[in-house]
């Protein structure tokens, strides 16, 4: 690339050889593509480019190269530490990347990596097929994908990398390759985990599971620390037909919350049966019978529902947040719990329980870059808030809310929970050898680090 003309007419050059749309400064609708999920960053990148397909993506990866820009790659948008986008740099928008192809009789689907979560669930249930994704509909099964993808079928069908059959990527090499277990193995087990460092990702193959009977749903609990931790052993104890995700948070002013439980900290449990009909009330009885519930929205349902309570994606709020994965949890964690939250002045604030087990433990720890199965609880804290000048604030109350529950210094971490924590926060995210492995891949794929803008796995020395 001759860098003697200005970088603004080497992009409109750029332009002219995509199918895609490059969005400039001078674009009117600029500053509605380029906000993120969360308020906390406020990135203005050279160009936004809404690629078309994976060869508008090498095009770009190649220019970039050319000419030195950073480059951030955007799915969903929701990366918590703020790498959906980038000031002064380029960004892949991979959101018009929105193609899916269902083989109904072979149970797979390849899916386009700016769909949403929402989006492929509502297509595949369709099918009376089901892929598990995480708790959130509108985020986007790129990012969340490469991460491995924790949320309400975990313990029956594992992790979302754990039903992913293969992968185009394109390489920082401007390569288009096919990754599965059979070509580029070992960049396919590195994506299965190690996020966006080892290329862009614009398809993904996914197995897709049966799903002929399904029932969920929030059920709304008393916020005390006996409650909460019971429902902890209650989920572990559970069949593996049945996965679920606890918030215990105040509750907002909606109808089926009654008028004086408003503003007030609960458990909402959101609670996924996936299993027989005939099984279903006794999988949930367990739970219903942990105390008098101030609203039971549980029943059959198709599994999309799980994602009715998502805002929609034009309320944003900035959010501090950290993660790890916990050993132990009984009544004296779940005080801590709820006093971390009691802490906190921002206007919404959570701990979130993910109980793990069955299926997500049973696939070996090598077997993709997704290192910790032994994990038994994965807990988060969130402070959701709108004034950026009190971030500082925010971060320290979940540093401190997190350090509360005594995970240890060296604590698993999941890399999609990973806010701004540097080395720590990655050394907590991969087990030592997968690090090492990581490195070595990265080293093949992208030895110049152009894919950086990430939890950045640097190429082996």
């Amino acid at each position: 690339m001759d860098k003697r003309f200005p970088i603004e007419d080497q992009i409109e050059m750029l332009a002219t050889a995509l199918r895609g749309r490059v969005v400039t400064p001078a674009a009117t609708d600029y500053d509605a593509l380029r906000a993120v999920a969360t308020d906390n960053f406020d990135r203005r990148p050279a160009a936004l480019i809404r690629v078309a397909n994976a060869a508008d993506v090498a095009a770009v990866v190649n220019f970039a190269r050319a000419t030195d820009l950073p480059l951030a790659i955007r799915s969903g948008g929701h990366s918590t530490a703020g790498y959906s986008s980038i000031d002064h740099g380029l960004v892949i928008d991979l959101r018009a990347l929105d193609g899916i192809e269902i083989d109904v009789l072979a149970r797979t689907a390849w899916v386009g990596s700016g769909l949403t979560a929402g989006a492929v669930t509502r297509a595949v249930e369709q099918h009376g097929l089901i892929v598990g994704f995480g708790d959130a509909g509108t985020v986007g099964v790129g990012g969340l994908t490469l991460g491995g993808g924790v949320g309400y079928l975990v313990r029956k069908h594992g992790l979302t990398i754990d039903s992913l059959l293969a992968a185009e990527v394109v390489t920082a090499d401007g390569d288009i390759v096919i990754a599965d277990a059979g070509s580029h193995p070992d960049l396919f087990w590195a994506i299965r985990g190690g996020g966006g460092n080892f290329g862009v990702v614009t398809r993904l193959q996914f197995r897709l599971h049966p799903l002929q009977f399904f029932y969920g749903g929030p059920l709304v609990l008393p916020a005390t620390a006996e409650v909460i931790a019971a429902y902890v052993a209650a989920a572990e104890a559970a069949p593996e037909t049945l996965s679920t995700i606890g918030n215990v948070m105040p509750l907002p002013p909606v109808p089926f919350v009654p008028a004086e439980m408003h503003g007030r900290l609960a458990l909402v449990a959101m609670l996924a049966y996936s299993g027989e009909r005939d099984g279903a009330e006794a999988a949930l009885a367990p739970f219903r019978a942990l105390a008098a519930p101030i609203a039971d929205l549980v029943g059959e349902a198709p599994y999309s529902s799980m994602y009715a309570m998502d805002p929609p994606p034009e309320v944003r709020a900035s959010v501090a947040i950290r993660s790890r994965y916990v050993t132990r949890f009984g009544t004296a964690e779940a005080a801590a719990l709820l006093a971390a939250l009691e802490a906190s002045d921002a206007p919404m604030k959570l701990g979130q329980l993910r109980p793990l087990g069955g299926a997500y433990g049973r696939v070996p720890a090598d077997a993709t870059a997704f290192g910790h199965r032994d994990g038994r609880l994965l807990v988060a804290f969130m402070a959701m808030y709108a004034d950026r000048s009190h971030a500082a604030g925010h971060e320290r109350w979940a540093i401190d809310a997190m350090a509360g529950l005594r995970p240890g210094a060296q604590s698993p971490a999941y890399v999609n929970f990973l806010a701004q924590e540097g080395a720590l926060g990655l050394a907590a995210a991969y087990p030592a050898a997968t690090w090492q492995r990581l490195r070595e891949i990265k080293r093949r794929y992208d030895p110049e680090n152009l894919f950086r803008l990430n939890q950045n796995i640097p190429p082996a020395a």
